[in-house]
């Protein structure tokens, strides 16, 4: 029965049934933890190929030794590959290190300092530089612009992609915009994928917004599927050359859910003048990213077919996972108007909402029972969420059967929340 049909005698009585298992599950001394999207140890040992797959030959196709120095825009091969991934040419992408996040902070550390197009081109030159953030989303973007001395401006996230009414409104009236963060497929964490019309109007948006703007396009789950029918993204580099804007986005990828997420391989794309311009910057940091390991993964995942059977198996290890936290939350609160929350067909988050004002509180609740959860407000730029009420919850990394217990003892720290609050709401 929904909650607002419910009496106070009615609220009282679930409010004695909750706090009796609330206590019960306090003295099971829990040690739950469904926080960050890591890959659980089997799906990273799908990748246990990597091992010893050089067999001591180290020469790339063109016959360069990856072991010795050089090589800053990534091996050939490795560009084709994750070229094919992102479906763009070799040409337009660079191989770099184990990590999609440092190649976005030294991008948007490039724009702000010396500037993509020189130093009259340098976000720094502005007295204030602002990025879109649509939310709820990922906390590592937002933490990048405060890093940085990056305001955030926020937009809705839609069940299409950021609200893009909002978005062109704010970049129409406000030149000192310069850049919008998206992750585009299976968005962290509602799990959306961008329509067709959204990927058209964020290619249009340099057209709208100031001098220097990028759209930075984490594509973090480009392959990582839960179903056969999950729903695909358009290229925003198609979209962008019919717009002339190819200059003003970058994208992003990485292996680093697919195979081993502390030695994968990030890469980035754009156009062939940003990535110049880009190379020579990253010319001063390194003399060039671990060659070695991206041919490692060449060998590994060979092509697109071999990819997609990767995935596949990593599809079938979390699937069961993902499908437990819908069941229970399905079971446990459809129809009784204490939350809301995403069935994703892809990538590695349900995106949770209490009502109003109750976020902190369910995750207060949930610590006090050896059950972690992601801080409420971590989805939100400076960590604070103005409805109180956005939970991500990440169910890959723990066991199926954790899972289960966890989702489970996260149910009664909603109900319990929830039914305060109503009595609390009754009485005053």
């Amino acid at each position: 029965m929904h909650i607002d049909q419910l009496s106070t005698a009615e609220l009282q009585s679930q409010l004695a049934t909750l706090e009796q298992q609330y206590d019960k599950l306090k003295g099971l001394g829990l040690a739950l933890d469904l926080t960050r999207g890591k890959p659980c140890t089997e799906q990273v040992a799908l990748a246990d190929g990597l091992d010893g797959i050089l067999q001591g030959n180290y020469r790339a196709q063109d016959g360069t030794d990856t072991r010795n120095y050089g090589g800053l825009d990534g091996l050939p091969e490795a560009r084709a590959l994750f070229g094919e991934l992102l479906g763009l040419p070799a040409g337009e992408i660079m191989v770099g290190g184990n990590s999609s996040l440092t190649l976005m902070y030294q991008v948007v550390e490039f724009a702000l300092s010396e500037g993509l197009q020189g130093p009259e081109s340098a976000w720094g030159n502005n007295d204030t530089v602002k990025f879109i953030c649509p939310v709820p989303g990922y906390d590592r973007h937002f933490s990048v612009c405060e890093h940085l001395g990056i305001e955030m401006v926020t937009v809705p996230m839609l069940d299409t992609g950021p609200d893009m009414d909002a978005v062109e409104a704010l970049v129409k009236r406000d030149e000192s915009i310069k850049g919008m963060w998206c992750v585009p497929r299976f968005s962290n964490p509602t799990g959306c994928v961008y329509s067709d019309d959204t990927v058209a109007r964020i290619a249009a948006l340099p057209g709208l917004a100031g001098a220097n703007f990028l759209v930075m396009w984490d594509n973090a789950y480009a392959v990582h599927t839960l179903y056969d029918d999950a729903p695909a993204l358009a290229s925003i580099a198609d979209h962008c050359r019919a717009r002339g804007t190819l200059d003003q986005v970058f994208q992003f990828g990485s292996t680093s859910k697919i195979t081993f997420a502390s030695a994968g391989v990030a890469f980035l794309a754009s156009s062939p003048g940003n990535l110049a311009a880009l190379s020579k910057h990253l010319s001063y940091q390194t003399i060039g990213p671990d060659k070695v390991n991206q041919l490692r993964h060449v060998r590994f995942l060979r092509d697109m077919d071999k990819l997609s059977a990767h995935m596949a198996k990593h599809a079938a290890l979390i699937r069961p996972r993902f499908e437990s936290v819908l069941d229970t939350l399905e079971s446990e609160l459809a129809g009784t108007g204490m939350g809301s929350w995403t069935r994703p067909r892809g990538g590695y988050f349900i995106s949770f909402d209490t009502l109003p004002g109750l976020g902190r509180e369910v995750v207060r609740l949930a610590g006090a029972i050896g059950v972690k959860l992601t801080p409420a407000g971590a989805t939100f730029p400076y960590g604070l969420d103005p409805l109180d009420s956005n939970i991500r919850l990440s169910p890959t990394f723990a066991t199926e059967q954790a899972v289960k217990d966890t989702v489970a003892a996260f149910v009664v720290c909603v109900r319990l929340a929830t039914v305060r609050q109503k009595l609390q709401q009754q009485s005053g």
